[in-house]
C-alpha cells in the first residue's frame, strides 16, 4: 500500500487498465440502500474486504452512493459455503420474470408496426389534403391519423396488463402475425399511392405548364419568321409607304421634342452651376435684341440644333472617312446603305448599340457631345452641383441628362439614315442673320407675333435648321427681331 502523506504517485494508465479488465471478468453485485436493509448490511460487512481490496486506497468512497462491489468469478464444481454469519437469503424472495406467450408477442409486436404504417399513410394523407386545402379530406384524414394513434396507446396498456398477469384473459382485438405484416403492407402500399399521386399531380401541372411555353414559342417562332421576312425584303418596300414625307415628319418632330427636353435640362444644370445665362446667350448668338424676358432660352435651342445637325449633309455625318455630300443626288449603294442601317438601330434600339463603342451610333454620340459640352463647360457646369445630389465620373453618371441627350442623338442619327434613304437625298438649310422674314422658307419659332405696321421682321439666329425632300419644303424655325410678342 502506499504511503498517503500526499507524496504518492496517483495510479499508472497499465494499472487502471488491469481494473478494467478484471471488471469485465467478474460478476458485479449491486446493494441499495432501500431494498432488504437487512440483508444488504450483512452483505456488505462480509465483502468489504474482497470487494473493496480491488481498489487503490488513493482512492475515496463516496457514502450515500450506489456502490457496485466486484467479486471474481467461483468454481464451477467445488460450491463454497457462505460465509460465517450471513444467512442465505430465501428462494421465495427473488423476484421471478414471468415470461409472456410468444404467440402474443409476435402478434403484438407485428400489430404495434402495422399500426405504425397506418399511421404514416394517414399523415401522408392529411398533408396531401392541405394542398389544395380541402377541409372535408383534411378532417377525416386527422381522425383516421388519431385513431391509430389511439390504437399505439392501447397496446402500451394492453402490454402492461399483460406483464402483470399473464394468463389472464384479456378481450383485445389482435390477430396473428400473418394478418398485421398483411395490414402493414397495405398501410405501405397506401402511403406510396399517396405520394405517387402527388408526384403525378406535379408532373401533369409541370405538363400543363411545358404546353403552354411551348405554344408560346410556336408563337414566337411564327412572329420572328414574318418580322425576318419582313426585314429582308426591305428592299422591295415602296417608297411611297416606308420613304414618304410623313415618315420624315414625324421622325424630324420626335427630334426636336428631344432636344427642346435636352436644352431645358441643360438651362437646369447652368442655374444650379449659378451661369449668368443671359452672357452665356450672347455668346452664342451676340447682340440679340430679344423680345422677351426669357427668350434666352432660344439661343440655347438654337446652339443645341445647329450643334447636332452639323455634318449632316454628309454620308458618315461628319465622322471622318470619305464623305458623300448631300448634294441632291445619292446612289443605289448609299440608299439601300442607310436604310438597312436605320431598320438595324430601330429593331436593336439605342441603350443596346451602345453597349459596343466601336459602333458607328456610339463614335456619332461621343462626337456630337464633345462638341456641345466641351470640358470647360462640362467642369464648370457639374463642378458646382451638391456632392450629396450627384457624384459625376462622365456624363454617363447623371442619368436624365444621359438618358435625355441619347434620345436626343438617336432621333437625328434616324434621321439622317433616312434622308439618306431617300432618292433624291434630302437636302438641309439654314437661315442666315438679317435676312427677311419669308413664309415659304421660314417659320417663326415663337408662332405669336405680329410685325409692327408693314415692316417685315429679319431673321435673328437659326432655331431648327429646314429641309428640301425634292420639290417639298419644311421650313426652318428662326427668330426674329425687330417683333412685338402678343403675350
Amino acid at each position: 500500500m502506499p504511503d498517503m502523506d500526499g507524496s504518492s504517485k496517483p495510479p499508472q494508465i497499465s494499472e487502471m487498465f488491469q481494473k478494467f479488465a478484471l471488471a469485465f471478468k467478474s460478476k458485479t453485485f449491486e446493494f441499495f440502500a432501500d431494498e432488504d436493509p437487512a440483508g444488504a448490511g450483512a452483505a456488505a460487512d462480509s465483502y468489504e474486504s474482497d470487494g473493496f481490496s480491488l481498489l487503490d486506497s488513493a482512492e475515496e468512497v463516496i457514502t450515500g452512493q450506489k456502490v457496485v462491489v466486484i467479486k471474481p468469478d467461483q468454481p464451477a464444481f467445488p460450491k463454497c459455503s457462505p460465509p460465517v454469519g450471513v444467512a442465505k437469503a430465501p428462494s421465495n424472495q427473488v423476484t421471478q420474470i414471468r415470461p409472456i406467450n410468444t404467440h402474443f408477442s409476435e402478434a403484438l409486436i407485428s400489430s404495434i408496426f402495422a399500426t405504425i404504417s397506418s399511421f404514416e399513410a394517414s399523415y401522408l394523407q392529411f398533408q396531401t389534403a392541405h394542398v389544395p386545402f380541402v377541409e372535408e379530406s383534411v378532417s377525416a384524414a386527422d381522425r383516421v391519423a388519431v385513431s391509430h394513434l389511439r390504437k399505439l396507446s392501447d397496446f402500451k396498456q394492453l402490454y402492461r396488463e399483460v406483464r402483470k398477469n399473464p394468463n389472464s384473459s384479456l378481450d383485445f382485438p389482435i390477430g396473428s402475425s400473418l394478418e398485421a405484416q398483411v395490414e402493414e403492407n397495405q398501410s405501405k402500399l397506401r402511403a406510396l399511392e399517396t405520394v405517387s399521386n402527388r408526384l403525378q399531380l406535379e408532373i401533369d401541372d409541370k405538363a400543363a405548364e411545358v404546353l403552354i411555353l411551348r405554344h408560346n414559342l410556336d408563337k414566337i417562332r411564327k412572329t420572328n419568321l414574318k418580322l425576318s421576312k419582313r426585314l429582308s425584303d426591305y428592299e422591295n418596300l415602296s417608297s411611297e409607304v416606308f420613304l414618304s414625307i410623313r415618315v420624315f415628319e414625324s421622325i424630324l418632330h420626335d427630334a426636336c421634342r428631344s432636344m427642346h427636353i435636352f436644352t431645358k435640362i441643360l438651362i437646369v444644370l447652368m442655374k444650379k452651376a449659378k451661369w449668368d445665362l443671359d452672357l452665356a446667350a450672347n455668346s452664342v448668338h451676340p447682340n440679340i435684341d430679344f423680345v422677351k424676358k426669357g427668350h434666352n432660352s432660344y439661343a440655347f435651342l438654337s446652339y443645341v440644333c445647329l450643334g447636332m445637325f452639323r455634318g449632316f449633309d454628309s454620308e458618315g455625318f461628319g465622322l471622318g472617312g470619305d464623305e458623300v455630300m448631300c448634294n441632291g443626288g445619292g446612289s443605289n449603294l448609299v440608299k439601300n446603305g442607310s436604310l438597312k442601317q436605320l431598320i438595324e438601330h430601330v429593331s436593336d434600339g439605342p441603350l443596346e448599340i451602345l453597349k459596343n463603342p466601336n459602333s458607328e451610333f456610339s463614335k456619332f454620340c461621343e462626337t456630337k457631345y464633345q462638341e456641345l459640352i466641351h470640358p470647360t463647360m462640362e467642369s464648370s457646369i457639374f463642378s458646382n452641383l451638391d456632392r450629396n445630389e450627384i457624384v459625376l465620373n462622365s456624363w454617363r453618371s447623371l442619368s436624365s441628362f444621359y438618358e435625355s441627350f441619347v434620345n436626343m442623338a438617336s432621333s437625328i442619327w434616324m434621321l439622317h439614315k433616312l434622308a439618306f434613304s431617300f432618292n433624291p437625298v434630302v437636302e438641309i438649310f439654314q437661315i442666315e442673320r438679317g435676312v427677311e422674314f419669308s413664309m415659304v422658307y421660314m417659320e417663326d419659332v415663337m408662332r405669336k407675333s405680329i410685325l409692327p405696321g408693314k415692316t417685315r421682321g429679319k431673321v435673328g439666329f437659326t432655331v431648327v435648321p429646314g429641309f428640301k425632300i425634292g420639290r417639298t419644303i419644311i421650313q426652318s424655325q428662326v427668330y426674329l427681331t425687330s417683333m412685338k410678342c402678343t403675350e
